[in-house]
């Protein structure tokens, strides 16, 4: 934020546009501006400094986040009744701004489970994951069925979880859908924070379970088990026999304990949803910060939703560790066009309505404010949905930007926690990786404090430096990694919020 009045924040001197800290009623002066509000301006809204002809752009953070669709005159609120997108021409300027990451000498610690392939976990979960859905009620009943008190007995499992979805069958058993599937299942299955899994099909599915085998090369045993309904006897006998398998495994993951871990151990998730005008401000610039933290400590991050990096996709391009990461960036953006348009959407169909009320335009100006999750480090490499991802520092997945389907991408790669920005109030929650939710303004982290784990409207309301922020996040995310539970692992979520991403036809 380059500089802050008591009414207004000005995001960049070359704005002709400001955002309202709290709501401004009609005929009000704006200190600083040299402008007076000739309309009443929503909290997170925009007001226009200068005229603005119809046809030229609207400028935020020193980007074009829109044309004018009218004579806009200094005063008047700027929003979707009169601006909108058009296309224009983006400088890529491949690999311009990368720069050595100036590591840390002593980097930062927490306490993970070491997995025999050395991965590291932050939760000890046992798993019941379904190859299709009509294995779905059959995986919710055994987890119900291995009873709390004796869980309760070992005190190093998190728990035991279904992870159940709504495909693995009617579908090609080739193409991107089928591989996204089998992506995702086997990501969840050699998740660092799951001590067992049990993998339930029912037996006549498109989506074998040895077929998945096979293709990534998992061999069953002890914390690794694999039954089908069919092969089992049906409902009854196949719960019972899942719920032993289950109760067989719990002395052994219950053995694994935590040990001290670099923080270069963690790969974590970046996130937002229910997004208003104050996350590329406050939340999202504070997460960019803990993720220039976490790379410099040796880490990984992941940003994703492609479509809501559209319209910033140059600013990453400029941080590419080469010309060939940046252009497979630009490849996914015209996969998306492509993919929307056949489907008889468009890119812009994001701001959503809660958006727009929290003071979003246009998909550009949400996307910059989203792209500041990724702080300022190299674009080091980036993903297909639920690709495992080896490169250390920041990347990008590929994903859609409903979060439940981003998320359960992001984990299959292998993020194994999460942090969560949200402007009208998330109630989201993951397993196995814990959430760390961030309220992008005070109003909201107060009314919805049970949900909420970071307040980031500190910045705007208490003037807290944005790199204070990011310490205080990432620091966050280490006691959490270590164990400490978050709001949403507190409430109960991430049972029902596995959301694989599904593409192609339905057969």
């Amino acid at each position: 934020m380059k500089s802050r009045t008591l009414l207004t924040i000005r995001l960049n001197q070359a704005d002709n546009v400001v955002v309202a800290r709290a709501e401004i009623v009609a005929g009000v002066d704006i200190p600083g501006e040299a402008v007076s509000c000739k309309d009443s301006i929503p909290a997170g809204h925009k007001i226009a400094t200068s005229d603005i002809a119809k046809g030229q752009v609207v400028r935020k953070y020193n980007q074009i986040i829109g044309f004018a669709t009218v004579d806009i005159t200094a005063g008047e609120h700027v929003h979707v009744h009169n601006i909108a997108m058009q296309d224009f021409d983006r400088d890529y300027a491949f690999c311009a701004e990368a720069r050595e990451v100036d590591a840390v000498a002593n980097p930062a610690t927490f306490q993970g489970y070491v997995r025999p392939d050395g991965r590291v976990g932050t939760r000890n979960y046992i798993g019941v994951l379904t190859s299709v859905n009509c294995s779905a009620t059959v995986a919710r009943y055994i987890s119900a069925a291995v009873e709390e008190d004796l869980i309760a007995t070992y005190p190093n499992v998190d728990g035991v979880v279904s992870l159940v979805h709504g495909t693995g069958c009617g579908m090609a058993d080739t193409g991107d859908g089928y591989a996204n599937l089998q992506r995702t299942l086997w990501g969840f299955a050699g998740h660092p924070n799951f001590g067992g899994i049990l993998l339930v099909g029912l037996g006549c599915e498109v989506n074998q379970i040895d077929f998945l085998l096979e293709a990534y090369g998992i061999e069953r045993g002890p914390r690794f088990q694999t039954m089908t309904i069919q092969d089992t006897g049906g409902t009854r006998r196949s719960v019972e026999h899942g719920a032993a398998l289950i109760r067989e495994m719990l002395p052994a993951v219950n053995d694994i304990t935590r040990v001290t871990r670099p923080a270069g151990d963690l790969t974590l998730a970046l996130q937002c949803g229910g997004s208003d005008a104050y996350s590329g401000i406050t939340a999202n610039p504070g997460l960019g910060a803990a993720v220039d933290l976490l790379v410099r400590h040796g880490g990984t991050a992941i940003l994703s939703e492609t479509p809501e990096i559209y319209g910033a996709e140059h600013l990453l391009t400029r941080r590419a560790v080469s010309r060939e990461v940046g252009e497979k960036l630009i490849e996914r953006i015209k996969w998306w066009e492509a993919y929307t348009e056949r489907n008889g959407g468009e890119m812009n169909n994001n701001p959503s309505p809660g958006n727009k009320e929290g003071g979003l335009t246009t998909i550009l100006e949400k996307s910059l404010g989203a792209a500041a999750k990724g702080g300022t480090t190299n674009l080091c490499n980036v993903y297909r949905y639920g690709e495992p991802v080896r490169t250390k520092g920041f990347v990008f997945m590929d994903s859609p930007g409903y979060d439940p389907c981003s998320i359960t991408g992001q984990v299959a790669s292998g993020a194994n926690i999460v942090c969560f920005t949200t402007g009208r109030g998330s109630v989201y929650g993951c397993k196995p990786s814990p959430c760390l939710k961030l309220a992008t303004n005070t109003v909201m982290y107060t009314r919805m404090n049970e949900d909420m784990d970071i307040n980031c409207g500190v910045v705007i309301d208490g003037g807290m430096p944005i790199d204070v922020l990011g310490e205080q996040i990432f620091n966050r995310v280490l006691e959490v990694a270590s164990g400490d539970p978050t709001k949403s692992e507190q409430l109960g979520f991430g049972d029902d919020e596995f959301v694989p991403w599904q593409i192609g036809a339905v057969m």
